[in-house]
């Protein structure tokens, strides 16, 4: 589960270090020169940075030091983005435009790591330790102190759907296999929908964390991974995992617990005058608090976000029933903006609303660790968490108008445009010759893509400073791969 924070720009490339590949001063780059570049980028990536196939997040130019979320041992790779999984499914891009084996050969490669890493379970942890020996330990000098970083305080030996973790891995080995139509990827495979399927409740909804565990209530409340989660798009992640694992190998038993998943959220709407939507509920389906900062609460964001699902969910079977508490919801979005005097940066409302009296709820924190830091939520505005945001900006006046378009077509028509959109899901976009120019001149000498890196205090990251270091970015390196590959794809189709 991240911190909901405001997105960072994406690095395209990154500043020249050390001797520069020899370039045509900015001319048009021929496919193989890029083709070049992109294998050059990958053997660095997959021979020298990764371990065992796996990736992190950010690494220190000497690979002495690398962090997922937080530091992570030499022996972790990460499967929570950016990290392994993004690696593997742009090396498959890059196979799938360019034809060249190679990048094939390394997203399985990837898949492999993945792989030895799968749960009994048949999901995955946020991360895969090649020494699970020394996890524990890790654990205790680590994670015990990071911070505002609760979900990573306690682990109980299960999987996780948050941050796309288990779809993330599972829908990857789902490509690897239907690109290869290998034996020993079907396998891991149909053990990942098992672990899908045994993890959604009888109404249909999902858990954030599977098995079921309580064992880790948290300054007294109770352990918040068995509510079902709609945070960080768990529930509909793996609704869409489930679709895809039917389309490619059939069985109604996935269509149907997809098909339950989306009625789940029907289902989970609150009652006017509150006709939104929580980010998480308890078993009694009442809106439930998460971490210090995420209290019970009715959640505009996670409501636009579940208008949206569900106006797609529509496009796809037809169904009506699934439009009949959108009105409802946009009434309560359009009757519930920021008191006056409480926006700040045009934002229209807050990220939380107490159940009942639909008052705004903000988050505050005081200290500057786990030793003496505290969390505690009331109605007073402002001295807002750096790490989370407490006050966002809806169009309700938008978000209205696509509802009335959408509501106005009739089951046929709403899925023949379901199917247009899924059709047209847009390609990579191809960066201009000169952009890909200067991509290539940025590598150094390694195939190497070094920039100026930060990272936050996992300790303490409103008071004390960011480390600030030259190294590799695994999300550049997978940003700049999709983009090479997409233009070798745009030359050769000339």
């Amino acid at each position: 589960m991240r911190f909901n924070r405001r997105p960072l720009a994406v690095i395209l490339y990154a500043a020249a270090v050390g001797l520069l590949l020899p370039a045509r001063a900015l001319s048009e780059p021929t496919a193989q020169e890029v083709l070049d570049a992109m294998k050059q980028a990958s053997d660095f990536m997959m021979n020298t940075v990764s371990y065992r196939g796996g990736f992190v997040d950010k690494y220190t130019d000497d690979l002495s030091e690398r962090w997922g979320e937080v530091p992570a041992r030499p022996t972790m790779i990460w499967v929570q983005e950016t990290g392994t999984v993004s690696v593997g499914k742009a090396m498959l891009d890059a196979y799938k435009r360019t034809g060249d084996a190679a990048f094939l050969a390394y997203a399985e490669r990837v898949a492999n790591a993945l792989i030895w890493g799968q749960l009994p379970c048949g999901g995955w942890h946020y991360f895969i330790d090649f020494d699970p020996e020394g996890t524990q330990q890790w654990y205790h000098e680590v994670l015990e102190k990071a911070w505002g970083w609760e979900e990573f305080y306690h682990w109980s030996g299960n999987a996780t759907f948050d941050d796309n973790t288990s779809i993330g891995a599972a829908s990857f080995l789902l490509d690897i296999y239907e690109t290869t139509q290998k034996p020993e990827y079907r396998t891991p495979v149909e053990k990942a929908i098992q672990f899908v399927l045994d993890a959604q409740y009888p109404l249909g909804g999902w858990p954030q964390r599977y098995p079921l565990s309580h064992d880790a209530p948290f300054e007294g409340r109770p352990d918040y991974s068995p509510f079902y989660t709609f945070n960080d798009g768990v529930i509909s992640g793996c609704i869409q995992f489930l679709l895809r694992a039917h389309a490619l190998f059939g069985g109604e038993r996935y269509h149907d617990a997809a098909i339950r998943g989306m009625f789940f959220t029907v289902l989970a709407q609150m009652p006017r005058p509150q006709a939104g939507w929580a980010q998480q509920y308890d078993m009694d389906l009442k809106p439930a608090q998460a971490r210090s900062y995420e209290p019970a609460s009715v959640n505009p964001s996670q409501t636009v976000e579940n208008i949206h699902t569900l106006m797609k969910y529509y496009k796809m079977i037809g169904d009506r029933r699934f439009l009949q508490g959108i009105a409802d919801a946009i009434e309560w979005l359009k009757n519930s903006p920021l008191p006056a005097g409480q926006s700040s940066d045009g934002h229209t409302h807050a990220q939380f609303l107490e159940v009942g009296s639909n008052k705004p709820l903000y988050a505050h924190r005081s200290g500057t660790g786990v030793e003496d830091g505290r969390y505690w939520v009331d109605y007073q505005p402002g001295n807002f968490p750096d790490h989370y945001g407490m006050q966002v900006t809806i169009d309700v006046d938008a978000l209205r108008a696509e509802y009335e378009r959408v509501n106005a077509l009739t089951p046929e028509e709403a899925i023949v445009e379901g199917r247009k959109e899924a059709e047209a899901a847009e390609p990579a976009s191809t960066p201009a010759a000169d952009t890909i120019a200067k991509m290539i001149q940025s590598l150094d000498s390694r195939g190497a893509w070094v920039e100026e890196l930060q990272v936050v205090d996992y300790t303490d990251w409103k008071y004390k400073p960011r480390r600030i270091f030259r190294g590799y970015s695994t999300a550049t390196f997978v940003n700049n791969l999709r983009a090479l590959s997409a233009y070798v794809q745009t030359r050769s189709e000339r």
